[in-house]
C-alpha cells in the first residue's frame, strides 16, 4: 500500500528543469553516486524498451548519442540490450563527451558496438532511441545535428526519446529550432512541464514515467507541500467528487444553480451548458433563457426550472423590458445578490451561477449584473467577451464572491493582453492572470491549466482531440457551475472543484472518442459520456468517504 500510495503522488508532481536540477542535487548530496543512479536509470529504460519492442521484432536498434548524461543514459541502454541480443548501432555527431559519459562510450567501443558519425547509417534500423539531449537545453539544435534531426522525423520507424525529446524546452515544450518526433516519451524520475504544455505535444508521442525511486523528502523539500504544480490524475480528482450523498438530504441541499445562457440564435448553446449541469448532480438547478427558446430548453431539461425572459429582436436576453411571462427579470438577477444561507434551503438563493454559453454581445446588463452577485460565478464563451469589454482587471477586483473564467487561448488574449504576452507558454501566462484578477482561471486547451491567485497550477494530463467541436465548452461551463453549487465541496479550494470538472470533461471525451471515433463526439455525446466516467472511475475507494 504505501508503494502504491507512493506512486500515485510520483504521477501527480509536475517539476521544472532548474527544480529537476536540484532535487538530483540533494540526491547526490546525500552520497548516491552520479554513476550507479545513471546504471539504474538506464536499467529501468532497457526493461521498459524490451517489453515495448522485443528482439525478435526489432533487432537491429539505433541510438544516439548526445555529449552529456542523457547521451550516458543511451549508451548504458545499447550496452544492455546489445547483450540481450539487439544488433545495435550508434550515432555520435560529437567527439568531446562528458567524463562519465565518455567511460561508457569506450566500453561501448571494446564490445564492438559500432558508432558512426552520420546518422544515415541507421536508416535500416528498426528502432531508433533518441538520446541526443535531455532536460534542460535552452540552445536551438543547428548544423549538423539539426540536419540529422531533420532526416530522422522523416523516418517511418518508432523513435524512443529518453526523459524529454531532443531540441525540447523542459519547461515551455517550445521547439528549439528543430526536434526529435517521438513515438514514446520515456520521462525520468519526475514529470516535467513540457509534457503538459500543449506545443510540445505533437513531439511527445506517447508518454511515460520512469520512476528511479527519488525520496519523497527530496521532492518536497524543494516543490513544497502542496506543491505549485499539480498533475491531475484520477487519484486527485475523484477525492472532490460529490459522493458518497449522505442517506438523508434533500434538493437544495444538494445545491441550487442558475444558469443564464443562449438565445434565439445559440438555443443549443443553452441546451448543452444544461446537460452538463445535470450530469453534475446539482441538486436543484434553474436556467434563465429567452422566452423564445424557453420550450426547446424545457424539452431537453424537463427538471429543471426554466424562466423565459423578454428578448431583443436579434433573439437575446433583454433586461430593458419589464415583463415577461409572469417573471420579472430584475428579481431574477436580485436573487444573485443574496448570499446563499448555511442551510441551503431556499428557492430564493443560488449557490452558484455560471453564465455565458450562447448569451451574444447584447447581454451585456446580464453579466454586469452576475458580476455584482455574492456566489461563486463562472463566466464562459459571451460572458467572458462582455467581460473584456468591461476592462476584465479592474471589473473583477471589485467583485466580493469568487469568480472562475474558463476562456479558451483567443478569449484569454482578450481578457488579459499583458499576461497572454507569456504565451505560448500557458503556465505562466494563466498563472500571472489569476494572480492580477483575483480569479481561478481555467484555460482551455489540448492541457488545460487551472490557475489560483496564489499560483498554484493544476494540470490536466491528457485529453483528445475530439473535444475541438462547438457545443464541448458549454457542457464543461454547466458541469463546472453544478459542482461548484453543490454545498458538500465548498469546503474544498475552488481551483480544486474547477480542475475536477475539467479532468470529468476529457475522461469523457476520451471515452466517448475510443466508442465513437474523434469524429463521432459531439456536445450531446459528450454530456452522455459524463455519467459513465464516473460509473468506471469511483468504484474503488467510494466507500472510505466519510
Amino acid at each position: 500500500m504505501q508503494s502504491q500510495n507512493r506512486r500515485e503522488l510520483i504521477e501527480q508532481v509536475v517539476v521544472t528543469a532548474e527544480q529537476m536540477r536540484e532535487i538530483e542535487g540533494r540526491i547526490f548530496e546525500a552520497g548516491m553516486p552520479v554513476a550507479a543512479l545513471m546504471e539504474k536509470v538506464a536499467g529501468l529504460i532497457t526493461r521498459s524498451i524490451q517489453g515495448l519492442y522485443p528482439c525478435a521484432e526489432n533487432r537491429r536498434v539505433g541510438v544516439l548519442v548526445g555529449p552529456g548524461h542523457n547521451g550516458g543514459d543511451g549508451l548504458v541502454v545499447a550496452r544492455e540490450l546489445y547483450l540481450q541480443g539487439y544488433e545495435i548501432h550508434i550515432y555520435r555527431p560529437l567527439s568531446k563527451l562528458k567524463e562519465l559519459t565518455d567511460y561508457h562510450a569506450r566500453y561501448a567501443v571494446s564490445l564492438g558496438i559500432p558508432f558512426y558519425d552520420e546518422i544515415e547509417a541507421l536508416y535500416e534500423c528498426d528502432l531508433i532511441i533518441d538520446g541526443l539531449f535531455g532536460f534542460g537545453l535552452t540552445r536551438s539544435l543547428s548544423g549538423s545535428i539539426a540536419e540529422a534531426v531533420e532526416l530522422l522525423n522523416q523516418w517511418s520507424q518508432p523513435v524512443v526519446s529518453i526523459d524529454l525529446p531532443s531540441g525540447l524546452h523542459t519547461d515551455t515544450g517550445e521547439v528549439l529550432g528543430i526536434a526529435v518526433r517521438a513515438t514514446r516519451t520515456l520521462c525520468l524520475g519526475l514529470w516535467k512541464l513540457g509534457f503538459l504544455q500543449d506545443q510540445g505535444l505533437d513531439y511527445i508521442g506517447e508518454a511515460q514515467l520512469i520512476d528511479f525511486g527519488i525520496p519523497l523528502k527530496d521532492i518536497w523539500s524543494i516543490l513544497g507541500e502542496p506543491p505549485d504544480l499539480l498533475r491531475v490524475t484520477e487519484t486527485v480528482a475523484k477525492q472532490f467528487l460529490p459522493l458518497p450523498r449522505p442517506k438523508v438530504t434533500h434538493k437544495y441541499q444538494q445545491g441550487h444553480l442558475l444558469l443564464i445562457c443562449g438565445s434565439k440564435q445559440y438555443s443549443g448553446a443553452a441546451i448543452l451548458a444544461g446537460l452538463g449541469a445535470r450530469a453534475s448532480g446539482v441538486g436543484m438547478l434553474s436556467m434563465a433563457v429567452p422566452e423564445s427558446i424557453k420550450l426547446l430548453v424545457v424539452s431537453h431539461l424537463p427538471e429543471a426550472v426554466v424562466i423565459g425572459c423578454p428578448e431583443t429582436t436579434a433573439g437575446a436576453i433583454d433586461l430593458r423590458s419589464r415583463y415577461a411571462n409572469g417573471f420579472l427579470p430584475e428579481l431574477v438577477l436580485e436573487k444573485l445578490n443574496q448570499p446563499s444561507g448555511s442551510d441551503s434551503g431556499s428557492y430564493h438563493t443560488y449557490n452558484a451561477i455560471a453564465c455565458g454559453p450562447g448569451l451574444t454581445k447584447d447581454a451585456k446588463d446580464i453579466v454586469q449584473g452576475v458580476l455584482a452577485a455574492q456566489c461563486p460565478i463562472v463566466l464562459d464563451a459571451d460572458g467572458l467577451n462582455i467581460l473584456a469589454e468591461l476592462i476584465t482587471i479592474p471589473t473583477l477586483l471589485k467583485r466580493r464572491g469568487q469568480t472562475v473564467l474558463t476562456p479558451h487561448v483567443g478569449e484569454f488574449r482578450r481578457l488579459f493582453p499583458d499576461s497572454a504576452e507569456l504565451l505560448p507558454d500557458r503556465v505562466k501566462a494563466v498563472q500571472k492572470a489569476s494572480q492580477l484578477s483575483r480569479s481561478v482561471v481555467l484555460l482551455k486547451g489540448a492541457r488545460s491549466a487551472i490557475a489560483n491567485p496564489r499560483g498554484s497550477v493544476w494540470l490536466i494530463p491528457e485529453s483528445t482531440p475530439a473535444l475541438a467541436r462547438g457545443g464541448s465548452g458549454d457542457v464543461l461551463t454547466g458541469l463546472v457551475g453544478g459542482l461548484l453549487a453543490q454545498p458538500v465541496l465548498s469546503e474544498h479550494p475552488l481551483e480544486a472543484i474547477v480542475a475536477t470538472a475539467a479532468w470529468w470533461h476529457a475522461q469523457a471525451g476520451i471515452l466517448a472518442a475510443q466508442e465513437r471515433s474523434e469524429l463521432g463526439v459531439d456536445g450531446g455525446t459528450l454530456a452522455e459520456f459524463l455519467m459513465p466516467v464516473v460509473r468506471g472511475k469511483r468504484e474503488e475507494g467510494v466507500g472510505n468517504r466519510q
